[in-house]
């Protein structure tokens, strides 16, 4: 990473120049204007108080130091009032080019993680409906995510925690219920809040099918066999979205198994024996508002029944005590967040690092079809299916659109643009890119020109700007990744590749890549293989296809 790099240079320079010194921290940055060179930096001004000199002083002695560095550096200029500017020898960027070309699919990999154990808990919708567009927004983010830490060195594992116990799955089945009543001719009063989709009607047929004599049955139970048949049928449902959305977990962990396990009783006596459970009202409460919270929350209530919260601390419990994971990081929509401090302030109380606990809040995503907003209601029916927008898109523009916001911007999504086959559509634009030096490949075949030796090759005869720009934007990829993975960003490569491909298609434009000129042939094909690679990388990161023919 050529940000590290030179951080290294500068440090080397700093102790040739002035010794060994406790170095401040300093700043790698891009300047604004081309002409201050591609990278500047701050070293002159936080070393001013340590080696009692000016900034302009001490950015004259490094700058002559620096010079030295011609692997690295074309140009060093030191500027009033203290800052050093650098451009980049183009010689490094074309090393770079030959290491994306030799490592393929591990270009761009790092190991910042060092196999520390993640668990990533995405999407984790109530079984009580298929999944709409905003959990597919997470289903995107948290898998391309996943998919970015376990590139950089972190040992990931996916899950999805399956809310199958509680009020909403009571409602479930009694909603089902009633629809079973009513296709057998009986009227009925469906209460205001009960699930009221088409989806309903559907598993209520099934669960006749299965149980004709369902009416006949004691209501209590009958209800029970439409409440297990229906979270059954909609988990189904909901698995087959997700892995046609290219998303494969590797736990489904069941509420309901924490009960059968007596791991939220366990909880609940830990918490007694830290002295932090009191009993008001005949209800069991939990001191929360010791650890941030606004106020006590309520365990276990007054007729027995065990809240959301109870369980949820038991779940987050088990995460970091019995399976050992060193950080876990939760997608939620973004209605939880009042939900946070409350969820950390129990594990501190539990003697747990509430930072170990990472919540990545995903804002709605609004849908427009011909100019109109289309509304989402569970329990209406209204919703926007997630199978429906692939359906009308793709899975690969579905992703790239979900992936091309941060997380906590809400989230245009134009089904008029993601089926435009141009570049206004930015999966396209990326992913013809790719398309097009497949393209190139085939025509280099076709011309004698495979098997190519590429470290004989002499890429310094790439000299044009638009050339150099491309060599540069593909060593930034490696930068780009550990940024995604730092800040559980993926949506930052969404930003890169488009920019990548935007250089790419601008020297396929200025610049043939096949000419009379072998030398140069080569090293044209040597910088779109290496644009093809990171392209590919990139892609996959996003759980994208990076197609050869288009």
């Amino acid at each position: 990473m050529i940000r590290q790099k030179i951080k290294e240079v500068i440090e080397k320079a700093v102790e040739s120049t002035f010794g060994k010194i406790n170095l401040p921290n300093f700043e790698i940055e891009t300047p604004k204007k081309d002409s201050f060179g591609d990278y500047a930096t701050n070293i002159a001004f936080v070393l001013k108080n340590t080696v009692g000199l000016s900034p302009i002083e001490i950015a004259e002695r490094l700058t002559t130091e620096l010079l030295k560095e011609k692997d690295l550096f074309e140009k060093v200029e030191f500027v009033k009032p203290g800052f050093i500017n650098f451009w980049v020898s183009p010689r490094y960027y074309f090393e770079n080019l030959l290491k994306a070309i030799e490592e393929k699919d591990d270009y761009g990999r790092v190991d910042i993680g060092k196999g520390k154990r993640v668990l990533v808990e995405f999407v984790s919708a109530n079984p009580t409906g298929p999944l709409h567009i905003g959990h597919g927004r997470g289903a995107a983010y948290g898998d391309s995510l996943a998919r970015v830490l376990a590139f950089t060195g972190y040992s990931v594992t996916k899950e999805y925690y399956i809310n199958d116990k509680g009020t909403q799955m009571d409602i479930l089945g009694e909603s089902v219920y009633l629809r079973a009543k009513e296709l057998k001719g009986e009227k009925i009063d469906f209460p205001e809040d009960f699930y009221k989709g088409a989806y309903i009607y559907d598993i209520a047929k099934k669960v006749l099918t299965e149980h004709p004599n369902l009416l006949e049955l004691e209501k209590d139970k009958a209800i029970v066999i439409c409440r297990e048949i229906a979270i059954k049928t909609i988990l189904e449902d909901i698995r087959s979205d997700l892995e046609r959305f290219r998303v494969v977990y590797d736990n489904w962990y069941s509420e309901k198994s924490l009960y059968e396990r007596a791991k939220v009783d366990e909880l609940i006596n830990l918490l007694q024996q830290r002295g932090l459970i009191y009993e008001k009202e005949g209800a069991l409460w939990f001191k929360s508002s010791a650890f941030g919270d606004e106020k006590d929350r309520v365990l276990i209530r007054s007729n027995g029944e065990y809240t959301y919260f109870a369980g949820d601390i038991a779940y987050h419990y088990e995460k970091f005590v019995d399976r050992g994971f060193e950080l876990a990081i939760n997608l939620w929509g973004a209605d939880h967040h009042g939900y946070v401090k409350r969820l950390k302030g129990a594990l501190k109380a539990l003697g747990l690092n509430p930072e170990a606990l990472e919540v990545i809040l995903i804002q709605m995503v609004n849908l427009i079809e011909g100019g109109e907003l289309k509304s989402m209601s569970t329990r209406q029916g209204e919703f926007v299916e997630l199978k429906e927008l692939l359906d009308k898109v793709g899975v690969d523009a579905t992703r790239y659109i979900f992936l091309s916001r941060s997380s906590d911007s809400p989230l245009d999504f134009d089904i008029d643009l993601a089926q435009k086959q141009s570049q206004e559509n930015p999966v396209y634009y990326v992913q013809y890119a790719h398309a097009r030096i497949c393209s190139i490949f085939e025509k280099a075949k076709e011309q004698g020109l495979e098997k190519i030796d590429w470290e004989m090759v002499d890429f310094s005869v790439l000299s044009s700007e638009e050339e150099i720009a491309l060599a540069k934007k593909i060593e930034e990829f490696k930068e780009v990744v550990v940024s995604a993975s730092r800040f559980f960003a993926p949506y930052k490569l969404t930003y890169y590749l488009l920019d990548l491909a935007k250089q790419f298609h601008e020297f396929y434009t200025k610049h043939r890549v096949l000419s009379e000129d072998k030398e140069l042939s080569l090293a044209r094909l040597g910088l779109c293989l290496g644009c093809k690679v990171v392209l590919k990388n990139g892609l996959n990161l996003l759980g994208v296809n990076a197609p050869e023919r288009m």
